[in-house]
């Protein structure tokens, strides 16, 4: 059975619209926005197992629109380091406290963006260390896994080198595609797939290519500036977002 509260649907739909926007180009912070907004109506740990599947069809349509878009000397630093964070997560599931996660999370997000603000030089570009990729896509792979919040700590390793915008969101979409699948496996072994969610993804799961469109065609129309200033609002708010659920 299905869920049938129309309370979730109201906020389903727009939630899986958005997402897909944001795999097609609105970048991962404003994905990370997604299960907090269905945890009103919902379990969080419910509502990420329904949106699981559905980001996996997500990506194969992402990963469609960003073939040869990508970075590949990133990719190399963020994936091995995406899937130790993985496992490492998969270890210590249900043994750490998911708020304590959220709040250091959020701090960060918010510190990066401030001192982006602040320091006077938004223009300029930081080359990322190859200590810089390993720590901040293992955090990633971490918090995908834990809270699904991978978003700002590779958007903290990425967005200071600036890279053109299709690659940016070509690199972000080839790493999550790899991350989310990867994630199916502890999700089964935890038994998060009841048949309730897996029938509610299947019945929201038409949204997922048109979200990715939709966010595409944000991406080509938009300005190379203005999408990096979208990107770094989208990242601070979603690092407030996770601090305030810390409290509430």
């Amino acid at each position: 059975m299905i869920i049938i509260d129309p309370y979730f649907y109201l906020l389903a739909v727009p939630a899986v619209l958005l997402y897909g926007m944001a795999k097609g180009g609105l970048g991962p912070g404003v994905g990370a926005l997604v299960v907090p907004l269905l945890a009103l109506v919902i379990s969080p740990v419910q509502a990420a197992a329904i949106m699981l599947p559905i980001l996996c069809v997500m990506d194969i349509f992402a990963v469609l629109k960003f073939r040869g878009r990508f970075s590949l000397q990133h990719l190399k630093i963020m994936v091995p380091a995406g899937i130790v964070g993985i496992i490492i997560a998969s270890l210590l599931m249900g043994h750490l406290p998911p708020d304590a996660i959220r709040l250091i999370i959020g701090v960060i997000a918010v510190s990066f963006c401030l001192n982006y603000w602040l320091r006077g030089n938004q223009d300029e570009r930081t080359p990322g260390g190859r200590a810089s990729g390993y720590f901040w896509s293992a955090l990633s792979g971490f918090t995908s896994t834990q809270i699904h919040a991978g978003g700002p700590p590779i958007s903290i390793y990425l967005l200071p080198q600036r890279l053109d915008k299709v690659t940016f969101i070509g690199t972000m979409a080839i790493f999550f595609a790899i991350i989310n699948y990867a994630k199916l496996i502890p999700y089964t072994m935890l038994g998060l797939f009841a048949t309730q969610n897996l029938l509610t993804s299947l019945l929201l799961m038409p949204l997922a290519p048109i979200g990715v469109k939709l966010g595409y065609l944000v991406l080509q129309k938009a300005r190379q500036e203005a999408i990096y200033r979208f990107f770094y609002l989208a990242l601070f708010a979603s690092g407030v977002k996770l601090c305030v659920d810390v409290f509430l």
